[in-house]
């Protein structure tokens, strides 16, 4: 009976092994924040800055697609709203925050 009494409390209840800093709660949390702001966060705000500079970049003549997939070329524009010519006189308007980017060159 002695025996498992020193075998139980030579290495048990120090922990400080490698495992111990993983097994906190709070930094795994912590650790997980961090990987979350890496892979999801911080990729998407990359995107959504890009996609903000597109859009104040427009201009007249563009050649653009919107979320919709409507393809035409940019007749006039305005804060919220653009004119696209679609076709030889038919122009529709479309929101400026629908516009995916620009459209592929042809050809």
């Amino acid at each position: 009976m002695i025996d498992v009494a020193y075998a139980q409390g030579a290495g048990g209840a120090a922990g400080g092994g490698p495992l111990s800093i993983v097994a906190n709660p709070l930094v795994m949390i912590v650790l997980m924040f961090v990987i979350f702001y890496f892979l999801l966060i911080r990729p998407q705000q990359k995107r959504a800055k890009e996609q903000r500079a597109m859009l104040d970049n427009l201009k007249k003549g563009d050649k653009i697609i919107t979320n919709g997939g409507i393809m035409g070329e940019i007749v006039s524009i305005s804060d919220q709203i653009m004119v696209l010519e679609v076709a030889d006189k038919v122009r529709i308007k479309v929101g400026r925050s629908y516009v995916a980017g620009f459209a592929p060159k042809e050809g």
